[in-house]
């Protein structure tokens, strides 16, 4: 019994010591990181002649470049920083130029960023902007041009005088013409993007095994991935604000009445784009993963749109892939625009509950499904 009593002590310290460890690096890391530039993501562009990275930061940067062959690899090491967890680490490029970027931290100061180029020496170009939102950009291939001035109907000789030195004010719009360039192939200005949270109201959706309702897990979802698209310059449309049916007739809808309001918002919004947001459940409750749909006669950016988001947000959550699969949902039937409905993950699982329940968890979806959105448009 002594024996057993010893024993048991020993696996207690040890339990505690770990514990106590564990929470220690925490702390330690977050003093540290402080001090340190934040990556908060990697965001990428394509134009037929050029593609163009972006690489977010919280304040200014420093970094060193080098380069690898066979294949020929472009290595960014940015100095006194560290990677956001949420920020994708490995990316696929649909390009000629450009075929992957991968994003880990090298070390405990340094975030190393891989690009895996097709592009001859002389053939890249790589500069920090710092001003406003601090961000590194990497251009492969022509960079994007501004558009040429217009040029008066009448012009008449008069004497050249010379060029004026460069002002602050003409170091601003430069700065704003390539904000201006960025923002043409890597952002979402001009994109009207249509949300529809799943269920609301009378309609609970599906429950999870703690009470946690489909509608708000939705809800909670669309109006963070609302905010975050906003930032970045869409118009978003949400078909509902609220814990409320969507048409008109309120309890009273039938079940296409409701489906059909929700569709017209879209349409009548004339959206670049419609996504539903849902979240699975099923009898068995050990079953989980992440599921985008496309309409089974859609088109082909409808499924475009669906593998985008699908592997942005497991990237996001860490969820099992179930696959892009067609469908015959009315939602995704009756929008005149590319239109998907997104599994988040199983309601009905006690983790992906807990998960989807969480603030935390949260703003990992809303930020996946955005990323996967910027994909899409990228």
């Amino acid at each position: 019994m002594h024996r057993i009593f010893l024993l048991l002590t020993v696996v207690l310290v040890a339990v505690l010591g770990v514990t106590f460890a564990a929470h220690s690096a925490e702390a330690a890391f977050s003093d540290r990181a402080k001090d340190l530039t934040k990556i908060a993501g990697v965001r990428i562009g394509k134009t037929d002649g050029n593609v163009r990275i972006v690489i977010d930061a919280d304040r200014p940067v420093s970094y060193k470049q080098s380069v690898l062959s066979n294949p020929t690899r472009i290595v960014l090491d940015i100095q006194n920083a560290w990677i956001a967890p949420e920020a994708k680490k490995n990316i696929s490029v649909d390009s000629s130029l450009v075929s992957a970027v991968r994003v880990a931290q090298f070390d405990a100061t340094t975030v190393r960023i891989v690009v895996e180029t097709s592009v001859d020496k002389g053939g890249w170009k790589i500069f920090s902007l710092n001003e406003g939102k601090p961000r590194i950009v990497m251009d492969f291939g022509a960079a994007p041009s501004p558009k040429p001035a217009k040029k008066p109907e009448q012009e008449t000789e008069k004497p050249v005088p010379a060029p004026p030195s460069q002002t602050d004010e003409d170091e601003e719009d430069t700065r704003d013409q390539i904000d201006r360039d960025l923002d043409a192939i890597t952002g979402m200005k001009g994109r009207k993007i249509a949300i529809d949270p799943g269920h609301g109201g009378s309609d609970s959706g599906a429950i999870g095994p703690t009470g946690i309702m489909e509608k708000s897990v939705t809800l909670r979802v669309s109006r963070e991935l609302k905010r975050l698209l906003e930032a970045e310059g869409a118009t978003v449309i949400l078909t509902r604000t609220g814990d409320t049916e969507v048409s008109s007739k309120g309890a009273n809808a039938t079940s296409v009445e409701e489906l059909e309001a929700r569709c017209e918002i879209a349409n009548r919004a004339n959206a670049d784009i419609f996504l539903s947001i849902h979240a699975d459940a099923f009898t068995n409750r050990e079953v989980k993963g992440t599921t985008a749909y496309y309409y089974t006669k859609g088109t082909k950016q409808s499924k475009q749109l669906a593998d985008s988001v699908r592997t942005a947000l497991i990237d996001a959550i860490g969820t099992v892939d179930r696959g892009t699969q067609s469908c015959n949902f009315y939602v995704v039937k009756h929008t005149d625009m590319p239109a998907i409905l997104v599994e988040i993950s199983f309601i009905s699982n006690p983790d992906e509950e807990k998960m989807m329940n969480s603030e935390t968890g949260i703003k990992k979806i809303a930020q996946g499904i955005a990323d996967g959105i910027a994909d899409y448009f990228g």
